[in-house]
């Protein structure tokens, strides 16, 4: 791990070419004594453990940002890096798909009548920054389906090829986990052949299949002000308030870095031809 501060001035903690589930990041972080007062709390309540199958891909920016987009046509990096960033959108489509598949896969043997008893639970817990419905950089937020945005990204930077994509690195910040896949062109595999490629790996953060990035997060609520709970008895899960003051904890989110060199990337003229 090592520290570096990006271009908004924020000091960042790297682990290059891994995506450390949050017990790893703990002692990755202890061995350095590094200071962080959410990372290493150990009285969070219990939370789900879903599964987000996610098609949307979204770009945030404030206003000087939108008129760079428009004046450009398109995106791109706007200092000096080679990448340009989005993350993964979940909607409540995604929630709603991600909770039905957990109960199906805790409880295979419902009856039709506890399925119907079954309450809505999982939007009590996706409630950090990763689910805002509105951008945290700003007024502004691109939203484009994943498919539409690799179509584009290959007829432009890979000649037609498949894009590839590896395990770029993670990121702690004082509250906020960030996991990166990096996607680039074939013709740079020696360039990034030192990160792993992003495999179909059950046990993985992040992964990617059949058109959708698959993410398996560890802290979805940031603050945590209800607990789990799971009757197994009568095969239901439910979120209950906690108790007590809320506790206030690290939140993760994947980020999609699409190596792009210091080319405008024109997506929107791209996307708009493939509807």
């Amino acid at each position: 791990m090592y520290s570096r501060y990006n271009r908004r001035g924020h000091l960042e903690n790297v682990v290059d070419s891994q995506h450390l589930k949050l017990d790893d990041l703990k002692e990755e972080a202890l061995k350095l004594r590094l200071a962080n007062q959410y990372l290493y709390k150990e009285n969070i309540p219990a939370s789900p453990r879903p599964e987000f199958h996610v098609s949307n891909l979204k770009h945030d920016t404030n206003q000087t940002g939108l008129r760079g987009i428009k004046t450009d046509e398109g995106f791109r990096n706007p200092g000096e890096g080679s990448l340009l960033w989005w993350s993964l959108a979940v909607g409540p489509d995604e929630i709603a798909s991600a909770e039905r598949r957990l109960l199906e896969t805790t409880f295979p043997d419902r009856t039709e009548e506890q399925v119907q008893k079954q309450q809505s639970f999982l939007e009590k817990f996706t409630t950090s920054p990763a689910f805002e419905q509105t951008s945290r950089l700003g007024s502004y937020r691109f939203t484009f389906p994943l498919e539409k945005v690799l179509k584009a990204y290959r007829q432009q930077f890979c000649s037609g090829a498949q894009p590839v994509m590896r395990v770029y690195e993670t990121v702690l910040y004082k509250q906020e986990v960030m996991y990166v896949v990096l996607v680039h062109s074939p013709a740079n595999q020696d360039r990034f052949s030192k990160y792993p490629l992003l495999t179909d790996d059950p046990n993985s953060v992040c992964t990617y299949r059949d058109g959708c990035f698959i993410w398996r997060p560890e802290a979805m609520s940031e603050t945590h002000s209800h607990e789990l709970v799971v009757r197994r008895d009568e095969m239901q899960m439910g979120a209950v308030p906690v108790t007590y003051f809320p506790e206030f904890y690290v939140w993760d989110n994947v980020a999609v870095a699409l190596h792009v060199e210091e080319q405008v990337t024109s997506l929107i003229i791209l996307l708009l031809t493939l509807y």
